[in-house]
């Protein structure tokens, strides 16, 4: 996995569960669910990387 993708997946994994737990937090569910996406979409892009990384070895 290149240096940049994964700082780009960990960074909306981040982003996602701190705006999650901050929706939760102030029970605006509709930022909460905004927060899961955004972590949910920064493990689909660690998840593609990694199997990337699968088949160039």
């Amino acid at each position: 996995m290149s240096a940049s993708e994964k700082a780009k997946a960990k960074a909306e994994q981040t982003a996602g569960n701190v705006e999650k737990v901050v929706g939760r937090a102030v029970g605006n569910e509709r930022v909460a669910a905004e927060g899961e996406s955004k972590e949910a979409e920064g493990d689909l892009r660690s998840a593609k990387e990694k199997g990337k990384d699968a088949f160039k070895n």
